[in-house]
């Protein structure tokens, strides 16, 4: 299938950077660059795959989704803004040319995989507490974790806030300071591993996501980002109420 392109200026006023005037005198002025060459009057782009700027700046249609993962690092929370003051996941994505929005959450002390979209489907389907969505943790706690602390917490537990769901645990490695945990949940309590692991007398390290519905956070270096592939996109978007909330 032909790709089907633009012209450039009406790209630009579709992204509601000028007015197709105002952007063709900004093309002539030498402002503009596709894929780092400058552009010129005439140019055509394929708002998929090309990458324009103006001023230097990345620009995207706002109209059209873009889906991302990334290496959250310890210390910023997952918000678009905070009224503390504090470092925000929005400020790792700024280059990203769009607006994007986190899917879940990930605490200021946790870190790891954290999808980010601006669209409201996808971010419905990830975050739907009845579709039961795979998220993978790699957990170091204080000391050594015992099988009977592991067993209770793993059948789902009553805590104050809400009672846990069942979940997978094993172990990664185990040290005489400390023991590395894998936890694999199905749903999404807040700060859900850690009150667990208070519950049962261990003190957590270090919490880091590794893993959502399948999709791997893998080599990605923390406060970086990429786009997911389609492949990735379809895989989640493609997710299904489980079994048992089917007829709910």
């Amino acid at each position: 299938m032909a790709v089907e392109k633009l012209r450039l200026q009406k790209y630009l006023s579709q992204c509601s950077i000028a007015s197709r005037r105002k952007a063709e005198e900004l093309i002539e002025q030498g402002k503009v660059k596709i894929n780092g060459r400058k552009a010129i009057l005439g140019d055509k782009v394929d708002p998929k795959h090309d990458k324009v700027t103006v001023f230097g700046k990345p620009i995207q249609n706002k109209d059209e989704k873009m889906y991302i993962m990334l290496h959250k690092p310890r210390g910023f929370v997952t918000t678009m803004s905070d009224e503390q003051g504090r470092r925000c996941v929005a400020d790792l994505v700024s280059d990203a040319g769009i607006r994007l929005y986190p899917v879940g959450r990930l605490d200021r002390n946790s870190e790891g995989l954290l999808f980010m979209t601006n669209d409201g489907e996808f971010t419905n389907i990830l975050t739907h507490p009845k579709r039961h969505v795979s998220k993978v943790y790699r957990v170091t706690v204080k000391g050594k974790a015992t099988d009977e602390q592991i067993d209770r917490m793993a059948v789902g537990m009553k805590l104050e806030e809400y009672t846990t769901q069942p979940c997978d645990i094993g172990y990664i490695e185990k040290h005489e300071d400390r023991t590395v945990l894998r936890f694999t949940l199905y749903e999404g309590k807040n700060r859900e591993i850690r009150k667990l692991c208070e519950a049962v007398g261990l003190e957590v390290i270090r919490l880091k996501r590794v893993e959502m519905a399948g999709i791997k956070l893998g080599m990605l270096p923390q406060g970086r980002w990429r786009e997911l592939t389609e492949k990735e996109v379809k895989r989640l978007m493609s997710i299904s109420i489980s079994k048992e909330h089917q007829n709910d």
